[in-house]
């Protein structure tokens, strides 16, 4: 999606909307409108990606990512998997509808993120819809309990008493 065209269509629409004005006017609304490129790019940037949030959330475990290739914007959709392969992670069924997501800043070791990444791409998905099936995998109640009974050691006995 070039956004170039919306940029230049609203600095069109500033430069008509000062056309009735006397020449400092126009004049202003000239240097505003060159000055509109990059603050126009941004403002679009960031109401794409609220609504490809919006539209994840609606797709779970789905997901619409917005890439910046150079001035362009593509978007990137994963369909959900209606089953698993044998060999695949079950599809996560947690109730990821809320009516909004937050932002989380995730420090991970180099070596990890590298790991994180490869596995994202072996499953065709972004790195933020891997961590986020990832992240809902490990609260499944039947996944925390095996997990938990790993964990524990020495809390259990065999053998014959008297």
């Amino acid at each position: 999606m070039e956004l170039g065209q919306y940029v230049s269509d609203l600095q069109r629409q500033l430069l008509g909307a000062a056309e009735n004005g006397d020449d400092p006017t126009r004049a202003a609304a000239e240097r505003l409108a060159s000055g509109l490129d990059a603050a126009t790019r941004l403002v679009l940037l960031d109401a794409l990606s609220a609504a490809a949030g919006e539209i994840t959330r609606d797709l779970a475990p789905g997901s619409v990512d917005l890439r910046l290739r150079g001035r362009d914007v593509e978007f990137v959709v994963t369909a959900p998997t209606a089953e698993p392969e044998a060999d695949d992670h079950p599809v996560v069924t947690a109730d990821l509808d809320d009516a909004s997501t937050s932002r989380t800043t995730l420090r991970l070791p180099d070596a990890l993120k590298a790991r994180v990444d490869d596995a994202a791409a072996a499953d065709g998905l972004s790195v933020n819809t891997w961590l986020v099936r990832a992240v809902a995998a490990a609260l499944e109640p039947k996944q925390r309990r095996s997990a938990q009974r790993t964990l524990r050691t020495g809390d259990n006995f065999a053998g014959w008493a008297r």
